[in-house]
């Protein structure tokens, strides 16, 4: 269901879309078609779920897809979500240029053809990784740091953001680039499903004594940003952070989660220390960064400078998400 204080786009009414099949995207074409947007999905086959009154063109893959002008034409906002997202155990030869392919080229090229065809403004979501791994407790990253990354996926979405800007400088299109941390809400896979896992059974874990701090973002709260970036005057060639101002140690996420099965988290007090050395005996000294490292973000500019605030809590969408989580199991 699409929370109702989402702010409509006052003007905007023809959006074109990428990614629409994902976690973000899929919710963001009904929230978009829920408040009448027009909305026009690229994705990569026919068989692609279609919602009602949502527009779908196969163009296969998008690194290759060519003719998109008259896709393009007459489209008030493009919003690029689909990306090669950050893959651990990465198996190709070499992961930089795969991420390029999709992560700068493609999204250039698709910038410079909806320049081209007249389009008014280019939401690009982008990375945290923009800014780095890790940052220091309360010493968050904000959207004007200057760093350029060498990590392959950080890297790619930071060359496509500086040829956005690029674009922007030469064009009269306007362009918006959204840095999310970690995006949590229904249907969210990989280690945070994990955590869900956990929660869910009552495993004992030894994550009792972490005293990180770490930004998040709720589904519904990021949806509401690029929502609101569509139109907004304000937003027009600008970089934001965003998450939703609540942030959490990696003990506090896992009690969080717990509590919203209704289960008391059984975690152990075992020093970070240790489970640190542990892990990189294990080959896991990157996994154990991100559960006992801090990762802050700055969202103060989308507030200021646009007026906006999160739309939904982290307990409540945390309660969303393990719904979600349930039904998923049952079905």
């Amino acid at each position: 269901m699409v929370p109702k204080h989402y702010k409509s786009p006052a003007s905007v009414s023809k959006v074109l879309l990428t990614g629409a099949t994902g976690f973000v995207g899929k919710p963001l074409v009904t929230a978009l078609a829920a408040q009448n947007v027009s909305v026009t999905c690229l994705v990569r086959n026919d068989d692609s779920p279609q919602q009602r009154g949502v527009n779908n063109i196969n163009v296969g893959d998008l690194t290759t897809a060519r003719g998109l002008e008259a896709s393009l034409t007459g489209k008030d906002a493009v919003i690029h979500v689909a990306a090669r997202a950050h893959i651990m155990n990465d198996v190709v030869s070499n992961p930089l240029v795969a991420f390029r392919r999709v992560n700068t080229h493609a999204t250039l090229k698709l910038a410079h053809q909806a320049a081209e065809a007249g389009v008014k403004r280019f939401i690009f979501i982008s990375s945290v990784k923009v800014n780095g791994e890790s940052t220091p407790v309360n010493k968050p990253f904000k959207p004007d740091d200057t760093f350029v990354p060498i990590d392959p996926y950080g890297l790619s979405k930071y060359e496509a953001e500086q040829g956005l800007l690029s674009i922007a400088r030469d064009t009269e299109m306007e362009v918006v680039i959204i840095r999310p941390p970690l995006i949590y809400g229904p249907g969210v896979r990989a280690n945070f499903a994990a955590m869900l896992k956990w929660a869910y059974k009552g495993v004992p874990l030894p994550f009792g004594a972490i005293h990180n701090k770490r930004s998040l973002v709720a589904l519904d709260n990021l949806l509401s940003f690029i929502i609101l970036c569509i139109d907004h005057p304000r937003a027009a060639n600008e970089v934001f952070m965003i998450s939703d101002g609540e942030d959490v140690s990696t003990t506090e996420l896992f009690r969080k989660v717990a509590n919203a099965f209704s289960k008391k988290a059984v975690l152990l007090p075992v020093p970070v220390g240790w489970m640190t050395a542990a892990a990189s005996l294990l080959g896991k000294k990157t996994v154990a960064a991100r559960l006992f490292g801090s990762l802050q973000v700055d969202s103060s500019k989308a507030r200021e400078l646009l007026g906006w605030s999160p739309v939904t809590t982290m307990n409540e969408e945390l309660k969303k998400t393990a719904e979600a989580y349930l039904n998923e199991k049952i079905v």
